[in-house]
């Protein structure tokens, strides 16, 4: 079974302990670590500092990139945080509503066999996190994205349920938060 994972750099498994950018082992990230899983083939498409692609260009780049990949039994994306930090008046629906209009059309133009929205996990104070803005705001994220998987008929789940831990900047999947995410998408996978 093939999964696309379509996300940022907590999908492609940045380790910000790291001095020029460096990823955390295949073993350690959460999609290494279901690629090691018996009958998955596993695509990582992950990118360090991407956010949802909301123009015609970007998403049109960002269909091209998947669709490279088809095809697929599985579609997960997970993107969002990235849009609360580089836009300091955004909200949670301001990024649902950005997802929305990027999966609308992936969807139409992939249409992947199943599609696993996943809101990424919540933000906590940290080095890149200075702003109550951000917690609560990537806090709210979950159920925004929620309904919008619901509006569009695809799969959902939230990271903030598998509790996992972020490094010190408050952004980034610790080794021990790579693994409950890989628990988590497990389950969400049912593999």
């Amino acid at each position: 079974m093939r999964i696309i994972c379509f996300g940022d750099s907590n999908t492609w498994g940045y380790d910000p302990r790291s001095y020029i950018g460096e990823q955390y082992p295949r073993n350690v990230r959460w999609q290494g670590r279901l690629a090691a899983l018996p009958g998955l083939d596993v695509v990582n498409c992950g990118v360090n500092g991407r956010s949802i692609p909301n123009t015609p260009a970007r998403i049109s780049a960002a269909c091209a990139e998947i669709g490279r990949c088809l095809p697929a039994e599985t579609l997960v994306v997970m993107l969002g945080g990235n849009d609360l930090l580089s836009q300091p008046d955004f909200c949670a629906e301001d990024v649902a509503e950005r997802m929305e209009s990027f999966l609308r059309v992936a969807l139409s133009e992939l249409a992947p066999a199943r599609t696993l929205l996943v809101s990424p996990p919540p933000m906590r104070p940290g080095a890149w996190v200075g702003e109550g803005r951000l917690v609560t705001e990537s806090q709210r994220l979950g159920a925004c994205l929620a309904e919008t998987a619901r509006e569009l008929g695809i799969d959902f789940a939230d990271a903030a349920e598998w509790d996992p831990e972020l490094c010190f900047d408050g952004v980034h999947l610790s080794e021990r938060g790579h693994a409950a995410v890989f628990e988590g998408m497990r389950r969400a996978l049912g593999v």
